[in-house]
């Protein structure tokens, strides 16, 4: 259980990191919100992947991994917008 959550955490950590260096320009965002949103995208992009029809073959799973991505770069810009900040 420990260990499921520590993962999920710098799997997040991963994704929302590698979301923020896919955007342009710079985002005046906390670590903690990076890694919340790379959780949250991560989530959305295995639920996405799932739902279109992938099935885990073994390994590592690229294809959520990579939607996750694209997922946690949207909730990273629509973070932005809500909270008003200005991203250069």
């Amino acid at each position: 259980m420990i260990s499921t959550v520590l993962g999920a955490i710098a799997l997040g950590a991963v994704i929302g990191a590698l979301a923020r260096l896919i955007l342009p320009g710079r985002q005046s965002i906390s670590l903690l919100v990076t890694v919340i949103l790379g959780i949250l995208g991560s989530l959305v992009g295995s639920w996405l992947a799932y739902q279109f029809g992938y099935e885990k073959s073994g390994g590592f799973e690229w294809i959520p991994f990579v939607i996750g991505i694209g997922a946690a770069a949207v909730l990273i810009v629509a973070y932005g917008l809500l909270i008003g900040r200005k991203q250069v």
